[in-house]
């Protein structure tokens, strides 16, 4: 018989609806587990003391007939910049060391009214605005195919716990590839929506402004399916959630698209790509062609220039705007945040505004694109991961490469708004997951899903474990 922690949410939800568990054997097993392996990894960083009373309170429901759905009473993590009530979130920093929200942000109220049982909250870096994972408040987070490297960031606490087993599902952001480049350096499935496609009420101030989606972090495509469609939805207090329904939405996760135009962009311009991950992302194109899809080989339609020259002012000019609110509390920051919220005042309000400009018409001229294309298929990230205490890799195929080197793939579709999915490609030949990025139309979330599952169906890969998971 499989082992609890191998299995996926829907195999969880069987074992749940046949009395073969209840969910408090579920959550004490989940916790068991983290306490034996998590120390090596460091990815659950906050535990919620209620989640025994809230699997308890999922049993109850179900020996009176009235589960909430096929997500009661199974575990789930919580990215630490996502608000959870009274579950101390600190996004990483000093500054938020002892913060205790009084409400739960959009997505999770909506798991936990699904049944979901929060077991608390992943590692982050600290203000979420680097590629790597680590802070000091926890420490690093350490990547359990290779405890010596990084599994990425922002969400590397979440896909951490997810790869090792610790437990089955996280929820993360993506304000930059937070979630595809750490989900492609640990072998697992993850979706960035389509701006406003989970509305965000309740939340930390957005130092991404709407750029920041939460999403699924999960090892099948069918889990995330599943969270998604828990919290997914039009919510009064966010605007940006009131998208018309994405035509096909019903459809059954299993049913296969019809023939898809997907453009392959194997290099964003000059920028250097180590060569294990090239060759994994031609070896995706090979696959999706056997699926039946038209894949072409190309360059990205759409000017990036000022984008990637500029990117990191956003972050600059967030930081900045919360130093400004919060004035005295910002002195516990760590001093790389507060020189860079002070850099902000560097630039002017002038050369920010140029760039959201530059932002609006990149929407357009992709909105424009994809009448032509159904998806863009490139490699997740530029680099393998890196060493612990690293914060990049400086070099990449040999070629010098700075702090956003090995992210040049993903934050443009974070401002165009898209949604974006990380699919494990094959591995590198010493078994390090690499992954590859598919991205959609606006809007059309569940076009790739079903894309990923047809994909997942014919390449499976979620059958596959680090040893660290394995020796328990």
């Amino acid at each position: 018989m499989t082992e609890v922690w191998k299995k996926t949410l829907s195999e969880l939800a069987s074992d749940l609806a046949a009395g073969w568990i209840s969910s408090v054997d579920l959550t004490e097993d989940v916790l068991s587990r983290a306490d034996r392996l998590d120390p090596a990894i460091n990815a659950l960083v906050t535990r919620n003391d209620m989640a025994l009373t809230q699997a308890a309170e999922s049993d109850a429901r179900r020996s009176a007939g009235e589960t909430l759905g096929p997500l009661d009473g199974i575990p789930l993590a919580v990215k630490d910049n996502i608000l959870t009530a009274s579950i101390r979130t600190t996004w990483g920093s000093p500054v938020y060391g002892d913060f205790m929200p009084a409400e739960d942000e959009t997505p999770v109220a909506r798991l936990k009214a699904a049944g979901m049982v929060i077991l608390g909250k992943t590692n982050v870096p600290e203000f979420t605005l680097e590629g790597f994972t680590d802070n000091p408040l926890f420490g690093p987070t350490r990547n359990p195919w290779d405890t010596t490297l990084t599994p990425g960031g922002s969400s590397g606490g979440s896909v951490a716990g997810v790869a090792a087993g610790l437990f089955p599902a996280a929820i993360g952001t993506d304000g930059g590839g937070s979630i595809r480049r750490p989900c492609g350096y640990t072998g697992l499935f993850g979706l960035k929506p389509t701006i406003g496609r989970l509305a965000r009420t309740v939340t930390l101030p957005q130092v991404l402004f709407d750029m920041e989606v939460v999403g699924p972090i999960t090892r099948d495509v069918e889990s995330a399916a599943l969270l998604f469609r828990a919290m997914e939805g039009y919510h009064h207090g966010d605007p940006r959630s009131s998208l018309p329904d994405e035509p096909g939405r019903d459809l059954d996760l299993g049913s296969a698209p019809s023939r898809l135009n997907i453009l392959y962009v194997e290099k964003m311009a000059n920028a250097p790509l180590d060569p294990l991950i090239a060759d994994s992302s031609r070896q995706m194109a090979a696959r999706l062609e056997t699926l039946g899809h038209r894949v072409t080989p190309g360059t990205l339609p759409l000017n990036l220039d000022d984008l990637n020259e500029h990117w990191t002012r956003i972050g600059q000019a967030g930081l900045g705007s919360l130093a400004r609110q919060l004035g005295d509390g910002f002195a516990s920051a760590s001093p790389k945040y507060r020189e860079m919220a002070d850099s902000s005042r560097s630039f002017g309000a002038d050369a920010l505004f140029a760039l959201f400009d530059r932002i609006a018409r990149l929407r357009e001229d992709a909105a424009r694109f994809y009448h032509t294309c159904d998806a863009v298929l490139t490699p997740s990230s530029a680099a393998m991961p890196w060493p612990v205490g690293t914060d990049y890799p400086s070099m990449i195929d040999g070629q010098s490469a700075g702090p956003r080197g090995h992210a040049v793939y993903t934050g443009w579709v974070n401002a165009i708004g898209h949604p974006a999915v990380n699919l494990p490609g094959p591995p590198a030949p010493n078994g390090l997951p690499i992954g590859c990025q598919l991205v959609g139309a606006h809007n059309r979330d569940w076009l790739l899903m079903r894309l990923a599952r047809q994909y997942e169906k014919a390449f499976p890969w979620h059958d596959k474990w680090p040893e660290m998971a394995l020796d328990d």
